[in-house]
């Protein structure tokens, strides 16, 4: 049975993210073997006294090497469990309005899964999240060519992103939480990529109930360099998210070509099934005979941030005292309530539409036709390919930075 813990426990604010949206409405508008995904419990009717990390054994790699599960647990029993392959967060113990918890992530129950059939449950993405053109680009009158693993375009860093390379974890507690960083040096030409590439980034599970995670990186050549997060959530923990109401903090969208690749217009999302700038059911307009829906078959769509500076002038480098209010999503039935904050100028919007009932996950549970939805904080896709939108290349002698917070709670 899913353990409790007190709504006096589980109250969390989200005023400063529905004010954020509310003025923007105001003003326009992803071997072998292993343990179980299923979280520890809370082992009685409180709240965990003390966070804590522990780090396990999760499986083998058909090439020997161990793969760990680092279990992140806050002082309100919120529990994170992360691997070290691929960076993927295969569970997340989220408490509903009563307290009772669930698993609100998609995934598997071992490492089999996840090195079978994966499209990209819980996993970090690079060296370029989303696509490329072609899989190719020009940089500094350089061509260069990457694996077309899209049909004819380049996704998520190609045939082995970093979503399937082994990274190195580090235990990091702090006062106010506990955390794990995971480290991957990334060799020049890998996937087609130029530069050395030295990445890392921290999965940060706070007392406050955020996830927040920090990515950095550094190169020896200049490269296009995009990461981003692949988490399937269904906040209800089963069924679909037809029913989730979703609200994105952006006025503007980048349609898209045939094969998902941006025109390179920003286009406004008034008056169209793409408006989310007040709370909207996922499910309300997915149907709509529109033709960007048509072409993604649903949503698997960038839209464009609200920010001061339009997302513009956001570099590859990063900024992370600009953080923006990107989205709040909530359950309707069980109450829980997702916020994503980012440094990003865009996020990408994916309604699950290619989940088609012929992958079991967790549980044994089948993840039909939209079960989870992502949230993917990012630049651009296509960025090196398309002028007018924010850059994407790091130079040697800079570093990339981004964050991404989402945060956890329940509507009271």
């Amino acid at each position: 049975m899913p353990s409790r813990v007190p709504k006096t426990a589980r109250k969390l604010s989200f005023s400063s993210l529905i004010v954020s949206l509310a003025c923007t409405v105001s003003l326009s508008a992803a071997a072998c073997g292993g343990s179980s995904d299923q979280a520890p419990a809370v082992a009685d009717d409180s709240a965990s006294e003390e966070a804590n990390v522990v780090q396990e054994e999760f499986g083998v790699l058909p090439d020997g090497q161990q793969v760990s599960v680092f279990t992140l647990t806050n002082a309100n029993g919120i529990v994170i469990r992360a691997i070290d392959y691929g960076g993927i967060i295969v569970s997340i113990m989220a408490p509903d309005r009563e307290g009772e918890f669930a698993d609100i992530v998609l995934g598997y129950d071992d490492l089999g899964g996840y090195l079978d059939v994966s499209p990209y449950f819980g996993a970090v993405i690079g060296r370029y999240g989303n696509r490329i053109a072609g899989g190719r680009f020009t940089l500094d009158g350089t061509d260069y060519e990457l694996a077309t693993n899209d049909n004819t375009n380049h996704l998520h860093g190609g045939n082995v992103g970093y979503d399937k390379v082994l990274w190195s974890g580090t235990i990091f507690e702090r006062a106010d939480g506990v955390g794990v960083t995971f480290a991957y040096e990334s060799a020049a030409g890998e996937e087609g990529y130029p530069g050395a590439l030295s990445a890392e980034f921290d999965y940060f599970l706070s007392n406050d109930d955020e996830l927040v995670i920090d990515y950095r990186a550094t190169t020896d050549a200049p490269t296009p360099v995009n990461l981003t997060h692949h988490t399937y959530f269904n906040l209800a923990g089963s069924g679909d998210v037809l029913g989730h109401e979703l609200m994105i903090n952006a006025d503007r969208y980048t349609p898209v070509d045939a094969t998902l690749i941006p025109t390179g217009e920003w286009a406004p999302v008034a008056g169209t099934p793409f408006d989310f700038t007040v709370p909207t059911a996922i499910g309300a307009r997915i149907g709509d005979d529109d033709e960007q829906l048509v072409r993604g078959l649903g949503y698997d769509h960038n839209f464009v941030l609200v920010r001061d500076d339009d997302g513009t002038s956001v570099s590859a480098g990063g900024d992370l005292s600009a953080m923006v209010s990107a989205a709040r999503v909530v359950d309707p039935v069980s109450g829980r309530v997702l916020e994503v904050e980012t440094t990003e100028p865009g996020l990408q919007f994916y309604s699950g539409n290619f989940l088609d009932g012929t992958i079991t996950g967790k549980r044994g549970q089948t993840y039909e036709h939209r079960s989870g939805f992502c949230l993917e904080s990012q630049h651009f896709p296509d960025s090196p390919n398309q002028p007018g939108f924010p850059s994407t290349t790091l130079r040697p002698g800079e570093q990339y930075r981004s964050r991404t917070i989402y945060r956890f709670g329940a509507d009271r």
